[in-house]
């Protein structure tokens, strides 16, 4: 007895779900890759901070190496979330403020 190919998942399509490799296409879930590295953005900016701090309080070399290292991938990472963001599409409303403001009365 066959399995329809509805029930058994093997052609089933669903739109609320994507495969990691069609999110990882261009131009689609910008936000959500730009929310990803932003907190990698926000991990590596502590790090940066405490390697910074350790060796303004210890002057050993490793820390200092961390501090540079980290101080960049802040940088590396800000630049993700700028490129991610600017591909955001833009929103399509046309409505003034002007006219939100009339229709609130």
């Amino acid at each position: 007895m066959g399995t329809p190919r509805e029930i058994d998942g093997r052609n089933r399509t669903n739109d609320r779900f994507r495969t990691v490799s069609e999110m990882l296409d261009n131009g689609e879930c910008e936000p959500t890759k730009a929310a990803v590295h932003g907190v990698l953005m926000a991990t590596v900016a502590v790090c940066a901070a405490y390697n910074t701090a350790a060796w303004i309080k210890r002057r050993q070399t490793h820390l200092a190496i961390n501090a540079i290292l980290y101080t960049a991938a802040v940088w590396w990472e800000r630049c993700h979330v700028v490129h991610h963001l600017r591909s955001c599409p833009r929103p399509s409303s046309t409505v003034s403020p002007d006219t939100k403001l009339k229709n609130a009365a």
